[in-house]
Parts: structure tokens; C-alpha cells; sequence
């Protein structure tokens, strides 16, 4: 008869075997995760990088006043609203001679973005002593000039089967012959907003309606859920139903999916209150009532953290309960209430969902000034991009995204870096 020695000695071959299939298995999903997570930022970055580049075609443009429709000593008014076009239309003839059909001239036209008028627009604006010269001005090329000089236009294709004519791939040969195509950062991602036409772009207007937003949570959430922290943690009554109800249904509430607030937010702020659609105000007021379970609970974890001795020690000198807590317990248990509050916010900053529940999908153009204004936020900036039918939107979308990841994994790194300055071992 076996002991119980052998038995078991009987069996430690296929434990270490079950061990090493474990830790085999766990690797392997580790090795499997990562491997996904980079094919999908590599394949985020290849595409979203050419987006930082645009194509420019340099025109000497004879800003004459004939040309402009304006006397030599036009009013600011009249600078505004003379004729650029022509003159921007003048200047490629001249590059480009001869070109008669109609068809020709209207692809002619097609081959700068329609900014380039404006581009004249704001020069002569900024500098009326330009009128009657002739300036070298390096202007926008059309979004389809554009993807064709970053590769995604096969120009042996058949004629029918791009979107650039022959003619015109004729004149983009003689114009970079001439050193008048070049490939120059793209200011304009940052600088200007929405736009229809893709080489005019940029995500100025989202950012700072991210921003807004931003700030409307913040200044919400934070105070309010650390104030709801310190009640159930440090002044509620413990074993006390209505408090237990509450804690149940923050808890509950960490997993309510987001869409919901943004439902909850369309019947009380727009359609209870009158609050204005497309607002950072009401996107804020959303965007608190879903980061606000997250910094509760975290608040709460962070308070609990401080060991009791503390609290013991206050009151023991007669430090009373409000003094104890706000004096001693607050500001040791803040790091950990500063990383789940910047884990919420960077939460509430690549939310999508709830935000289009209350029109904040709309196009804006201009950027806004102040929580009423109308606005976006780059989330849904990138949704609107994505649904658009430009192949130079595509670009745009992987640019958006790589300029929101920057900021979410800024964010949870500061969160970390909080935790790792100002953690305490007890």
C-alpha cells in the first residue's frame, strides 16, 4: 500500500505541468494583447502622420487694384470684400497659358483650396500697402492634389478610375519643375477649425471646446465628490440604510454605460431647463454626473487608506472630528483623490456617447469663447471625420486620434507620477 508521500510525490509531475501551461497561457494573452495594441497604433500612426504635412503651390499673385475691384485707398471694408479669387485665378493662368475649355478652366481653379483667396484676403487685411505689387504667396493645394503627392493616387491608373485628369497631372509636372509644389508642416490642423473641405481642417475649435468642457467638469465633480467621500467615509452613520442605499447605487452607477447620462442630460438640462444645445456648460454638467461614481469611489479608497491612528492621534489632543478630518485626514489621503480625479477626467475626455445625446454633434466652425458657445469636442470631431466621404478625412481622423491619445496617456501618466511623489507608506 502507497503512503501518502508517494501520492503526492505520485502527482507533482502533473501540478508543476497544470503550473507551467498556467503561466504559459498567461504570457501568451499578455504577449497577444501587446501585440494587438501596437499593430493598431502603428496602423493609427501611419496613417494619421501624413495629416501633419499639406501640400502648398506658390503663386505670384499681382494684387493691382483693377484686379481687386478697389480704388488705391479702400477702406478696410472694401479690402474685405474685394475680388481675390480673380487675382488668385490670374496668377494660374499666367503659370499655366493656355488653357481655354471650359472644363479645363474649372480643374485649373481646382487645383489650389478655395483658402487660397482668403489667404490674400487676410495678407492685404493685414497690410494694405500690398496693393498695386506683385507677391510670391505659398497657398493651400486642393485635398485631391494633396493625397496625390502623398502617394494615395496612382497616377498609372486609368484616367477614369482617379480623380486627377491627365491635363492636370501635365501641369503639376511643369509646376514642380518650377520648385512651385512643396510639402510644408501643417499649421493648419491647429490653428483653424472644422472645415468641409479637408485641407482646411483643423481641430482648434474641438480642443478648446474639450477644454471648456474640461473645465466645467472639473470644477463640478471635484468638490462635489470629494464632499460625498468625506461625508459617507468620515460623518455618515455606519449599518444606516439610506447610507448603504447610497453607497449601492454610486457603485451602480460606475457601471451605468455612458449613453444613458447622455439621455438623462437631453431631459433635464435641454428639455427641463432650457440649458442651450452644443454647449461646454451642458456637456460639463453630462460629463460630472458620469465621472462623478469614479472620483467618489476613489476618494473614498484614498481616505480609508489613512490608518486610523491618525485620526486617534488628533482627537487625542483635542483636534475635534471636523478639525481632525480637514486638517489631518484630507490632506493625506489628497494624492489619491488627485489620480482618481484625473483618471476621471481623462474618462470624461474621451467620451463620445453621452455627448451626442445632447447635440454636440453639430459642425462648428469658429472656436468657442466662452461655456455657452456652441462647440465640439475632439471625440466627436473624430466621429464626424470618420463618417466623412474624403480620402483626405482619413488622414485627419488618425491625426485626431493620435492628438487625443497623446492626451489621455499624459494624463494617466501625471496620475501616476502623483501617486509615485506624494504615496506614503504606513
Amino acid at each position: 500500500m502507497s503512503t501518502t508521500t508517494e501520492k503526492v510525490k505520485a502527482t507533482l509531475g502533473k501540478r508543476y505541468a497544470k503550473e507551467k501551461r498556467f503561466r504559459f497561457y498567461g504570457l501568451a494573452s499578455i504577449a497577444l494583447s501587446l501585440l494587438f495594441l501596437v499593430l493598431l497604433l502603428t496602423d493609427i500612426t501611419v496613417k494619421g502622420l501624413p495629416a501633419f504635412s499639406s501640400t502648398y503651390i506658390k503663386l505670384d499673385v499681382q494684387l493691382d487694384a483693377p484686379t481687386l475691384g478697389v480704388s488705391t485707398d479702400a477702406t478696410p471694408e472694401q479690402l474685405r470684400m474685394a475680388n481675390y479669387n480673380t487675382a488668385v485665378l490670374n496668377s494660374l493662368n499666367t503659370l499655366l497659358p493656355g488653357v481655354t475649355d471650359r472644363k479645363e478652366k474649372k480643374a485649373l481653379k481646382g487645383l489650389v483650396s478655395g483658402d487660397a483667396q482668403y489667404e490674400l484676403q487676410r495678407m492685404v487685411m493685414d497690410n494694405p500697402q500690398l496693393i498695386g505689387t506683385t507677391q510670391s504667396v505659398w497657398v493651400l493645394a486642393d485635398d485631391d492634389i494633396d493625397v496625390y503627392y502623398k502617394g494615395n493616387i496612382d497616377r498609372t491608373a486609368p484616367e477614369a478610375d482617379r480623380r486627377i485628369k491627365d491635363f492636370q497631372l501635365a501641369w503639376l509636372d511643369k509646376l514642380e519643375a518650377e520648385g512651385r509644389i512643396d510639402s510644408q508642416f501643417n499649421t493648419t490642423f491647429f490653428t483653424r477649425g472644422d472645415s468641409r473641405e479637408p485641407e482646411q481642417a483643423g481641430i482648434l475649435s474641438a480642443l478648446v471646446g474639450s477644454f471648456y468642457t474640461l473645465l466645467v467638469t472639473l470644477s463640478l465633480s471635484f468638490p462635489i465628490g470629494v464632499a460625498a467621500a468625506l461625508y459617507l467615509e468620515e460623518f455618515a452613520p455606519k449599518n444606516n440604510f439610506w447610507v448603504d442605499l447610497i453607497e449601492v447605487n454610486i457603485n451602480n452607477l460606475a457601471a451605468v454605460p455612458s449613453i444613458v447620462f447622455g439621455l438623462l442630460g437631453l431631459a433635464v438640462f435641454i428639455q427641463l431647463f432650457g440649458l442651450p444645445r452644443s454647449a461646454p456648460l451642458i456637456g460639463g454638467l453630462v460629463l460630472t454626473l458620469m465621472t462623478l461614481p469614479t472620483i467618489i469611489i476613489a476618494a473614498r479608497a484614498a481616505l480609508r487608506a489613512v490608518p486610523p491612528s491618525i485620526r486617534e492621534g488628533a482627537l487625542g489632543i483635542g483636534a475635534s472630528k471636523t478639525q481632525t478630518v480637514f486638517q489631518n485626514v484630507l490632506p493625506l489621503a489628497m494624492p489619491g483623490i488627485l489620480t482618481g480625479t484625473i483618471i476621471g477626467m481623462a474618462q470624461a475626455l474621451g467620451e463620445t456617447a453621452p455627448l451626442l445625446m445632447i447635440g454636440m454633434i453639430a459642425f462648428i466652425m469658429d472656436v468657442p469663447d466662452s461655456v455657452t458657445s456652441p462647440s465640439t469636442v475632439l471625440p466627436v470631431q473624430i466621429y464626424l471625420w470618420a463618417d466623412s466621404p474624403e480620402r483626405a478625412f482619413t488622414e485627419r481622423t488618425s491625426a485626431a486620434i493620435m492628438v487625443l491619445l497623446t492626451f489621455l496617456v499624459s494624463m494617466n501618466l501625471i496620475a501616476v507620477i502623483l501617486r509615485k511623489r506624494f504615496e506614503r507608506r504606513w
